[in-house]
């Protein structure tokens, strides 16, 4: 078909307008009437095209005219053409090579932006491009209305209410949108709320038009519905006159053109189509509540497979409020149909949100948006309802349902949006109510947009939420400056900024926020972010301050020295401190830091409970002020991790010498892999059976002490003295000749409930003994024997035991 015929079709004058105050094709071409769609690049980025670039319909009818034989699509990129139809192209570049004639050349083609079924007279390639995102969305709204107030209203309106579904996308859909809004703002009317209440003013509109009685009414939306049904299910979704006679039209062939696409010019050969598939889903839910012949069970079964909005629409037309224009026109629905619909849903609904599949919980949540009853939310939203799995990756429909759900509740236990791969600006935002009514939010594993982490401050800001997790979000500091200005007036107690890629340019804010006058911040984990030393002297500061309430501190690789210790004891010694717990993991202080916390340790003004120095590069040479510190009476230490320091033998003796201290307050001690000697072993097996120790946990694996280094620490376990209630032995090179001295230890102990065993030369041997133990000791609750010598001929003796891991 050559170019002159496709022309002349799509500039014919003589149809109907092909949709609600809509125009025919002609006039909106020839009087410019169009906004350009964006191609692939463009969309990907959000981003207007450039307003001196020719539009996609100008390209097309010069091309289609005849006029010029070179053509530019919209976008950011313009394309090199291709002629191969087997070479990999982007979108823009196969429609640029159609339109110039390198590719196909000779072929007739049509670009719509509505599937294109009703174009049955062009048999050559069809494309469709879609592409209205929010700036064309905002500049149709502009061209349309010729108030400014009224197209800021009318646009601000849809991207509230509508703007978050995919087909806002059409520029067809954005006409039907404002024609409606039009209509209703001239009529002094409210504006739709749901995508339910904009088709049931549509349906209004468009039955008022013929000016029927209500029992014609009902008829003509009840055949409209048989005929959605059909269509629904038919490949070709388009109906004969002999299929329309079926459905009931008989009465109505003259007035079908107000809902339907009627081609053909003979009345026996007409052809008749919805003008968009969403209306046909809406007619297909009205019909539903206007018959009483099926279940909404049955229904749903029968089209699930081409019907995406109808559940949708059920919702929304099972609240009388938003169907009750409707059946001003058409008489009341179906009761029945109502209660059958409510009843399925609710027990649909209860069903999924015990489950653990999020797209499940969003399809739940989205038809109780469309519904618009806080009461039913909280009905169907009951304590059983697993509302804290992930919801990471929301489309920002999802976003829109999720927070009108949590809103209706008031409140949240936990908003987990775990490993959100792009947390845009207007997700964000919708979910702004959200976060600030929820109690602790996960963001872990997330990439968030700066608009984003606005928008999240602002929350914070105004909300109640105590726990935020930006844990591996590679946040970086000027994202985490824009953060601050919500950190410094919320509730957060704990802030998680592991691996955030933060500075110590950061820390002036930092202080900032933990000297909030409403601070209220107690644990701050800061793992593996470079604040150096400088950045840590400066946050050491901040302990001074009455004003600071901070408990917790995790500092695990944050390239820090010894330099800054000195800082970080002074503050320790402060009366306003709070600090209770550090954790310096993997930082390079050595002995020189150590001697300066150890003077903190003896302070009576120090509260510190809990220090962590695993992998300082620790020696011996630092034992002594270690020693020092818990002989003093004043040292608060319950808990102190020793462990991945080469403290040999000397200095751990005179570690056990502080320990046997009568009073000394530690009672988590961890020393693995602290180059410890079977001497070391006997010490601490004396100190276990002292009477006076506090010890309740002890971590000692990969120590290569052997049976005869360990089986001291199993004579202490069997001392009615010792307090021990977790033992760690992992890779301490045990054999099965240490099992006969671990059974005994276990049966004697009345406190003993976890060994940890891992990596050891345990076999076969060894298996009924130990499963034999574990069953009857009451106090054991596990022990780990991975990874020693078993044969899988005994993995289904172990598995009968339900207290070992192996």
């Amino acid at each position: 078909m050559d170019k002159d015929t496709v022309l002349t079709h799509t500039l014919k004058t003589d149809g109907m307008p092909t949709l609600l105050g809509g125009e025919l094709p002609v006039r909106v071409m020839n009087n410019n009437k169009y906004i350009s769609p964006l191609t692939s690049e463009a969309q990907a980025t959000d981003r207007n095209v450039e307003d001196d670039l020719p539009s996609l319909d100008r390209a097309i009818h010069t091309a289609l005219s005849d006029e010029i034989r070179a053509v530019t699509l919209p976008g950011p990129l313009r394309p090199a053409l291709c002629s191969d139809p087997s070479q990999a192209a982007t979108v823009s570049c196969l429609v640029a090579s159609l339109l110039h004639g390198s590719l196909l050349k000779g072929a007739a083609f049509a670009v719509a932006t509505r599937p294109t079924g009703c174009l049955k007279f062009l048999s050559g390639t069809r494309v469709e491009v879609l592409g209205f995102l929010k700036p064309q969305r905002e500049a149709y709204s502009k061209g349309f209305f010729t108030d400014s107030a009224a197209a800021n209203k009318a646009h601000m309106h849809m991207e509230r209410t509508l703007g978050f579904y995919d087909i806002c996308t059409s520029p067809r859909f954005c006409w039907t949108v404002c024609s409606v809004y039009k209509s209703l703002m001239d009529a002094g009317a409210k504006l739709p709320e749901t995508l339910t209440q904009l088709y049931v003013d549509i349906l209004v509109h468009l039955v008022q038009t013929l000016s029927l009685n209500k029992a014609c009414n009902r008829e003509l939306v009840f055949a409209l519905g048989k005929m959605a049904s059909h269509c629904s299910l038919d490949p070709h979704s388009s109906c004969t006159k002999e299929e329309m006679d079926s459905f009931g039209f008989q009465h109505f062939l003259t007035s079908v053109s107000v809902f339907l696409q009627v081609d053909g010019d003979q009345l026996d050969r007409r052809v008749f189509s919805f003008h968009s598939h969403l209306m046909q889903e809406f007619l297909l839910a009205v019909s539903f509540y206007l018959d009483s012949s099926t279940s909404v069970a049955k229904m749903l079964e029968k089209h699930k497979s081409s019907a995406k909005f109808v559940d949708i629409f059920l919702a929304g037309l099972s609240e009388p409020l938003q169907r009750r224009p409707l059946e001003t026109l058409l008489g009341e629905l179906n009761s029945n149909q109502v209660m059958d619909f409510k009843c399925w849903f609710k027990s649909s609904s209860e069903a999924t949100l015990k489950g653990c599949y999020k797209d499940e919980h969003h399809r739940c949540f989205h038809l109780l948006h469309q519904a618009q009853n806080e009461s039913l939310v909280k009905e169907i939203i009951n304590p059983s309802a697993r509302l804290g799995i992930s919801y990471g990756d929301l489309s920002l429909k999802d976003c829109a349902a999720l927070n009108y759900v949590v809103t209706c509740l008031g409140e949240m236990e936990q908003l987990n949006l775990y490993r959100t791969r792009n947390l845009t600006e207007e997700q964000a935002g919708m979910l702004a109510p959200t976060m600030s009514i929820s109690h602790k939010i996960i963001l872990s594993g997330s990439s968030l947009s700066p608009g984003a982490v606005s928008h999240l401050a602002s929350a914070l800001s105004r909300g109640f939420s105590k726990e935020l997790d930006l844990s591996q979000t590679y946040l970086g500091d000027e994202k985490f400056k824009v953060l601050c200005s919500g950190l410094r007036d919320c509730k957060l107690h704990t802030l998680k900024l592991v691996v955030c890629n933060l500075t110590e340019a950061i820390c002036g804010d930092l202080v900032s926020v933990l000297t909030s006058a409403t601070s209220q911040l107690c644990v701050l984990d800061m793992r593996a972010n470079q604040i150096g030393d400088q950045g840590f002297i400066k946050l050491s500061k901040v302990l001074h301050s009455p004003l600071c309430k901070l408990q917790e501190l995790q500092l695990q690789c944050c390239e820090l020295t010894g330099a800054s210790m000195e800082g970080l004891s002074t503050a320790l010694c402060s009366a306003q401190s709070e600090l209770r717990k550090v954790d310096l993991t993997q930082n390079v202080i050595g002995d020189r830091g150590v001697e300066a916390l150890c003077k903190s340790l003896q302070h009576p003004l120090c509260k510190l409970q809990s220090l962590n120095i695993f992998d300082n590069e620790l020696t011996g040479a630092g034992c002594p002020y270690l020693m020092e510190a818990l002989m003093s009476e004043h040292c608060s230490l319950s808990e102190l991790d020793l462990s991945v320091n080469d403290l040999g033998q000397e200095g751990a003796l005179l570690l056990c010498q502080a320990l046997s201290r009568p009073g000394c307050p530690i009672e988590k001690l961890g020393l693995k892999r602290c180059e410890l000697t079977q001497s070391v072993f006997k010490e601490l097996s004396s100190v276990l059976r002292s009477g006076t120790s506090q010890l309740k946990s002890l971590i000692v694996g990969i120590n290569a002490v052997g049976d005869q280094g360990v089986k001291h620490l199993w004579d202490a376990v069997a001392h009615p003295s010792c307090l021990l209630e977790d033992l760690d032995v992992e890779m301490t090179g045990l054999t099965d000749a240490c099992v006969m001295d671990l059974c005994a230890a276990v049966r004697a102990s009345k406190t003993l409930k976890s060994l940890e065993m891992r990596n050891n030369s345990l076999t076969n041997a060894s298996v009924p003994a130990l499963i034999q133990v574990m069953q009857d000791s009451h106090n054991m609750q596990e022990i780990n024997l991975k990874y020693n010598d078993f044969c899988e001929e005994v993995f289904n003796m172990l598995n009968e035991c339900d207290k070992i891991r192996y």
